[in-house]
């Protein structure tokens, strides 16, 4: 896969009517923009960017189009991971250069959570960034325990900060050179542009879904001075009643409305010069936003209720998820989740000083498949299962492990193996290019059907294993973090349990997990529409070069070449 973005040629420019619809945008380097605001919509494709704009003519996101830098043919870093996407768009790098694969990836180098013996203990450790690191996934503050937060939701806003002390060091891996836990920002290989606006003074600042969003504060933990992270993957209610822990954020849609509309609070006070909580008069932040979970879950549910007019309880409804007409237009639950991210967008857009700021609106991935007849749901724990059955254990060096080390499967497969020989590869590869089962698909009305399976539900030409694919990434095949085996899914396939629980995922390399839009709006930006392929990696080169600041301070840009996005920088 080439993931360096395409170079631009001169001839582009002479023929310039063919790529750009208006006049190319030009932030004035003389009087660089002094703040940047963020946002990624996750999920988001530019075909429903595309919809949204042509029905809704009058809207916030029509007008970031009709008036800023519109750039329609974006893609997300492979996999099309949460982690690596947001990694990718504030790095300038891919996972070859940055070294994160997924928010559930697999270390060669580390030793698994909970180890005290670091001198006995084999390495190989599951690296896993995600709620479960939280020091109470099931609360809304992370285990914070902020007084009276179930009957009053806005006191969440008093979450510290600094969320890296909501983690819980005894689910992280361990370094086996000092014995201790390798939080997130020590993990990432590379600095952030939060790293480098500290650096020159900066204020920073950013929300996201989990703790373990700490990680793009970068390497040094300190990039970021105001970091709101609310656990998405939390109760809806109270878990310490006798009931427990209920359904999390992601369950319904209109519960995840809810949980974004407290981040959006945080950037609406950052935009007054604000700490997230609102009580503290600091600066507006140089760079500041946030991540939308909105759209990814209304594409991802069977069904949820959704509001017929966005915002009246009065219209509340059941309806399916995802798409209609072949996966063309979002159904009512996707409609009124894309209603939902515009009004939160045009608070934002009203709340900051457009004389200064720029907005650069993004994904962290797309999601597959549209289509709801394409998909066919696959038993990932049977099949990882049948694989380690499968596999004779005196082909092993020691015959103790089981052949698969760790796997993550959503609607792509990632394996590490605990052999790695070339008989252990390409026993692997066979057997999940010939594995067969029966999966799950849905009818039109959302109800539940049989579905054959075939090779694993992968394409069987693009399995690839041991050297293949540390090709495939970019990286040299003793690359401590690279997957033994990558396998890239049948349109349709997606990796779960044995229920209809989820319609599409991410983190494959579906053009619909990572085909997303970029747009560019705001102070010093005129309208352009560019049809030239570019990467959401070219975000951050370009945030840096539009604050007056070089993208070459980015060790990503440095290493992979990474350009700023064409028309918005003073090279172009």
């Amino acid at each position: 896969m080439n993931t360096k973005p395409r170079a631009r040629r001169p001839a582009l420019v002479a023929a310039v009517a063919g790529v750009l619809t208006a006049a190319v945008a030009v932030a004035d380097a003389d009087h660089p923009v002094q703040h940047v605001v963020l946002i990624s919509v996750d999920g988001l494709h530019q075909s429903d960017l595309q919809w949204y704009v042509n029905t809704h003519p009058g809207s916030t996101l029509a007008t970031l189009v009709h008036e800023g830098a519109d750039y329609r043919n974006a893609r997300t870093p492979f996999p099309s991971d949460s982690f690596p996407g947001m990694v990718g768009q504030v790095t300038g790098g891919n996972p070859k250069t940055t070294g994160i694969y997924y928010d559930d990836a697999y270390s060669r180098a580390l030793l698994p959570l909970g180890t005290t013996d670091c001198k006995h203990t084999a390495p190989g450790a599951e690296v896993y960034y995600a709620e479960v690191v939280a020091l109470n996934l099931n609360r809304l503050d992370s285990g914070a325990n902020i007084p009276g937060l179930y009957s009053d939701f806005s006191r969440i806003l008093t979450l510290t900060g600094n969320p890296i002390t909501l983690i819980d060091p005894t689910q992280l891996p361990v370094d086996p050179s000092t014995c201790k836990p390798v939080y997130p920002h020590q993990y990432l290989l590379v600095n952030t542009v939060f790293e480098v606006l500290k650096a020159h003074g900066r204020h920073t600042a950013w929300s996201d879904k989990h703790a373990a969003y700490e990680i793009l504060s970068g390497p040094s933990g300190k990039g970021i001075d105001d970091l709101f992270a609310p656990e998405i993957n939390s109760s809806v209610t109270d878990p310490s009643l006798p009931a427990g822990p209920a359904a999390d954020f992601t369950k319904n849609n209109l519960n995840t409305q809810f949980y974004d509309s407290l981040k959006v609070r945080a950037v609406l006070n950052w935009a007054h010069g604000l700490d997230h909580s609102g009580a503290t008069k600091v600066s507006v932040p140089a760079i500041f936003g946030m991540n939308f979970q909105t759209v990814s879950t209304a594409q991802k549910l069977n069904t949820s209720k959704y509001y017929g007019v966005y915002g009246q309880a009065s219209t509340r409804a059941t309806g399916l998820g995802g798409y209609t007409d072949a996966g063309m237009i979002p159904g009512n639950v996707l409609a009124g989740a894309l209603d939902y991210i515009d009004a939160q967008l045009k608070m934002i857009v009203g709340a900051i000083d457009k004389t200064n700021t720029a907005v650069i609106l993004s994904a962290k991935h797309g999601q597959s498949p549209q289509n709801r007849a394409a998909l066919t749901l696959i038993n990932d724990g049977t099949m990882i299962d049948a694989l380690n059955a499968a596999w004779d254990p005196k082909l092993a060096t020691d015959g103790k492990l089981p052949l698969v080390a760790h796997a993550i499967d959503d609607d792509g497969v990632l394996m590490w193996l605990n052999y790695r020989s070339d008989q252990a590869l390409e026993f692997t590869r066979h057997f999940v290019k010939n594995y067969s089962a029966t999966g799950i698909g849905s009818d039109p009305a959302g109800n539940k059907i049989s579905k054959p399976v075939t090779s694993s539900g992968l394409q069987p030409h693009r399995i690839y294993v041991g050297r293949e694919a540390a090709e495939f990434m970019g990286v040299k095949p003793g690359d401590t973090r690279v997957p033994d085996v990558i396998g890239i899914g049948q349109y349709g396939s997606v990796w779960a349990g044995g229920k209809l629980s989820k319609i599409a995922e991410h983190g494959g390399d579906a053009i619909q997990d990572r085909h997303v839009p970029i747009l560019v709006w705001g102070a010093g930006v005129r309208h352009h529409s560019v049809e030239e392929r570019v990467e959401t990696t070219q975000i951050a080169p370009t945030i840096l070069r539009l604050l007056g600041l070089s993208p070459d301070e980015l060790q990503a840009v440095r290493a992979e070449h990474t350009e700023t996005l064409p028309g918005l920088g003073e090279d172009d």
